[in-house]
């Protein structure tokens, strides 16, 4: 079996628009696509000794079983490969379990496809589960456990943690859209001017100055003694001679901590003798010169949190340690407690598994233990320092249990030190009594405190303590996205895309839009090429001054990773015809619309989805759609358009030359076609389309008619403003045209206009794509035998696997059918070729660029106009 590729969708997809996160693996079976499971000797038993947890998946038997059952009775390897890897993950504490497995067009090739929730685990997966099916299928030995471990590390690794994924689960749960920032923590919430961004439990809203004073443990203490909170006494040291100081005047026992120090490192508590403590205080400086030293208050750990300035929890913290049953040894307690199915490898589960480390070992020493102590009964034998829940800690939810004096002062403390997320720990015997009483204490305020203690506490009740942070950033009625058009189709989609980017714009919008020409904010070009996939809209959501975003969605995006959003607004489809087929298992047009659906599926449900009522493959799925639909047409007399107005719904139609939004009968014009330059005074019919697309998603989203009119009047056609679509540029006696046509649909377009151009000969510089069809390409040299006097066949770039030859070839056989006799001549290199046009162009000609390399050819013409201006200001 062989792997031939392995991809990581990452948003709505072709196989699901709900499930985002999937693998999908082009398979080839290779010699296995003859060997059914059933014709495997002994598999079904091997595959059930090394993974009997696969018992569990019912597949489409519907049982517990029913995996094991497709296998006695024969099922393909990409179908198995499929379970194992969803089960590996599984078992490597990552959930997962939607699946799907399809043959290709090639026989014994399947596409194989499974969620993730890593996606380094996922991509693992996939390469492991052939290694797994494999040696199953050879009866080889495979260890499975260095498996599931080496994804758990990738898991731990790559994973957001549990604070900052309690907060993105909680946002999801809210259906606020989130992104990575990078591949640590940073994670933005919502998109352009109304994101926000956290990273860990510090949002965007965290006062740095608070983050400062948090971290000065002096500092902190002072404020709060200033602000009659009880601290604990004490002061900094550099030395052993500060050292003997202070303990001289609070004594025995103590606290040492480096004053910059956080998660407990280099702390050492309750030391009661001057060698411990100048022990305690060569460890704290390792992390910190200035060093705390204060008294110990005796007690329990407390952590109270506090969000927005309102108390949300409290949690009692226990390091992590072991009671003593008078018969095993300390190690064997600690295997024993770690065989706890509460604990888990990093943050897995509720509970982490306890390492023996240097602090163990330390702790140990002081008690004058090893590992191979055997602890009385009943006895306790703490194995941390601290209470840190990572490192073995356990935690004990007492929220309902503190004193209302206790809950104001902890408010008051985020006041004071001004964290909108704070920690604050405290040392008392309980919190039900208010600690000026209880001879309790605060032990220090922390900036971004961990929330795993209060979302998965050992023992009490789990709070939910994201969500007063989604509150915080995003109180009721604040929005979270910005509006979202997504255009999409064969032809039309850039200039369909530039159309209604220049709508909002003129709407007082600040608007971020992607074309297959670069991505640009507010009509500033900030990365140029083909930007149409799910990055090149990411970019624009990223983007903090976006108010309104337009993205032209192409083909090639969504099968290699999806969309770059979870929903949009309004989803435009232009049309779809023949293009690009035969390519990634997409070899005819209802494969093809399925690709293109893909974004009218992310449509809100109140949202609308734009279709062209002219294009028979649009309207197969317009009873299929869970959004609003809208249709437009170049013909009122459509048999879709004129059902639409008898069911009273909203169509735009080109009617007596007007582009008119029809509401059922009504009518309301936005203003006549021929009067909107980018039609090319009405000749160019397939712009009128795109006007009619943007015109109506436009009006659908809430623009008025004369704002929609007023915005088209003013959109001028241009090579800065719509390169490489229907360019025209006038010389003394001759023009040439260039666009970026590339399809048969395209090549008729081009077409239709040429039929309204007068001119004295038709000049044609054309080629043939390499990844086409051969029927298209000869398609494509049919049309221009139409509609050309002469051809120029020039040769694109990247050949794409063919000779020139054979698409030359291919050229020439559908210029022979056209029925016409059109001379034409071969010019491999596309600026020779338009440079020999221009040369040989006389009075009246008409020059068509059907061009792949846009800004090459145009500059060359520009600098062919520059050259006439400046021979004219010569002869003058």
């Amino acid at each position: 079996m062989k792997i031939e590729k392995i991809q990581a969708l990452r948003g709505p997809n072709i196989w699901s628009i709900r499930r985002k996160k999937l693998i999908q693996m082009r398979l080839d079976l290779e010699e296995m696509e003859n060997y059914p499971t059933n014709k495997i000797d002994g598999f079904r038993e091997r595959i059930e000794k090394l993974i009997p947890s696969l018992y569990t998946h019912r597949c489409s038997e519907g049982v517990e079983g029913g995996f094991f059952h497709r296998i006695e009775t024969g099922t393909w390897m990409g179908h198995v490969i499929e379970h194992i890897a969803l089960e590996i993950q599984t078992l490597a504490g990552m959930d997962v379990g939607f699946g799907r497995t399809r043959e290709t067009r090639s026989p014994g090739v399947y596409n194989v496809v499974f969620n993730y929730i890593e996606e380094n685990a996922g991509v693992y997966a996939a390469e492991e589960s052939v290694k797994i099916a494999q040696a199953l299928i050879e009866d080889k030995e495979y260890d499975l456990n260095a498996c599931i471990q080496k994804l758990k590390e990738i898991r731990e690794r790559v994973r957001l943690g549990p604070s900052t994924g309690s907060i993105v689960e909680e946002a999801v749960s809210r259906r606020i859209p989130w992104i990575r920032l990078g591949t640590n923590s940073l994670v933005q919430l919502g998109y352009g001017v109304n994101q926000q961004r956290f990273q860990a439990t510090i949002t965007g809203k965290t006062s740095s100055i608070a983050v400062d004073i948090a971290c000065n443990k002096e500092l902190t203490k002072k404020m709060l003694h200033d602000a009659a909170i009880p601290v604990p006494v004490g002061d900094l040291v550099v030395d052993e001679e500060d050292l003997s100081g202070v303990i001289r005047k609070i004594g025995y026992p103590i606290v040492l901590k480096p004053l910059d120090g956080n998660h407990g490192k280099g702390s050492s508590i309750n030391v009661n003798d001057w060698e411990a403590a100048k022990i305690g205080l060569e460890h704290a400086q390792k992390y910190s010169r200035k060093v705390i030293v204060e008294k110990y208050i005796t007690g329990y750990d407390f952590r109270v949190l506090v969000i927005n300035n309102k108390m949300v929890a409290a949690a009692r913290r226990v390091p992590a340690h072991v009671v003593g049953d008078g018969e095993l040894n300390l190690q064997e307690l600690i295997d024993k407690e770690n065989k706890d199915p509460r604990r888990g490898y990093g943050h897995e589960n509720v509970l982490t598994e306890i390492e023996v480390d240097k602090d163990t070992l330390e702790l140990l020493d002081k008690l004058q233990y090893t590992l191979e102590t055997v602890p009385q009964k009943g006895e306790v034998v703490y194995l941390k320092s601290t209470a840190n829940l990572s490192t073995g800690g356990t935690s004990i939810d007492v929220t309902d249990m503190v004193h209302p004096e206790n809950i104001t002062m902890a408010e008051r403390v985020s006041k004071i030190i001004g964290l909108d997320v704070c920690g604050i720990d405290i040392m008392a015997e309980n919190l039900t009594q208010p600690l000026k009483e209880s001879g309790a204490a605060i032990i220090e305020v922390n900036a971004a405190p961990g929330f795993r203690m209060h979302l998965a506490p050992s023992e009490g009740l789990p709070r939910n303590v994201a969500a007063p942070v989604v509150d915080m950033l995003y109180p009721p009625g604040k929005p979270f996205t910005i509006p979202i058009i997504a255009v999409t189709g064969t032809n039309g989609k850039t200039t369909t895309t530039r159309l209604i980017s220049h709508i909002v714009k003129s709407n007082g919008y600040r608007v971020g839009f992607t074309t297959s020409d670069g991505i640009y904010i507010q009509n500033t070009m900030l990365s140029k090429g083909d930007t149409t996939g799910p990055l090149s809209a990411e970019f624009v959501l990223k983007d903090p001054t976006v108010e309104f975003a337009v993205l032209e969605t192409a083909r090639g995006g969504i099968l290699r990773s999806g969309l770059g959003y979870s929903q949009c607004d309004i989803g435009v489809l232009t049309n779809i015809e023949e293009d690009h087929l035969g390519m990634n298992d997409i070899h005819n047009l209802k494969d093809l619309t399925k690709v293109k659906r893909v974004v009218l599926d992310s449509v809100k449900k109140n949202g609308w989805s734009v279709l062209n009522a002219d294009n028979e493959y649009s309207m197969k799925i317009i009873n299929d759609l869970d959004s609003n639909v809208a249709i437009f047409s170049m013909d009122e007399n459509n048999p879709h358009i004129v059902k639409f107005a008898k069911e009273g719904r909203i169509t735009c139609v080109y009617e007596e030359g007007f582009v008119t939004i029809k509401k059922g009968d009504w009518k309301i014009r936005i203003g006549k076609a021929k009067d909107f330059p980018i039609t090319m005074e009405g000749k160019a019919r397939f712009m009128i389309a795109n006007v009619l697309a943007a015109s109506l998603a436009s009006y659908l989203y809430g623009f008025g008619i004369e704002d929609i009119s007023n915005s088209l009047r003013t959109f001028i056609p241009s090579a800065q403003l719509t390169p490489g679509r229907l360019n025209i540029f006038k010389f003394k006696s001759f023009k040439v045209l260039i666009d970026f046509a590339h399809n048969p649909s395209g090549y008729e377009a081009i077409e239709d206009y040429l039929k309204n151009v007068e001119s004295t000969k038709k000049i044609g510089i054309i080629s043939g794509v390499g990844d086409r069809r051969d029927s298209d390409i000869r398609e494509c040299g049919k049309i221009a035998g139409r509609m050309f006097d002469h051809i120029i066949i020039r040769n694109e770039k990247h050949l794409r696997g063919r000779t020139e030859d054979e698409i030359n070839g291919l050229i020439i056989e559908g210029m022979q059918s056209s029925g016409r006799d059109v001379s034409y001549e071969i010019i491999p290199k596309e600026i020779e070729a338009l440079k020999h046009a221009m040369g040989m162009a006389e009075d009246g000609t008409f020059i068509t660029a059907l061009s792949d390399v846009i800004s090459n050819a145009i500059d060359l013409v520009q600098e062919y106009q520059a050259r006439e201006l400046l021979e004219d200001d010569k002869n003058s």
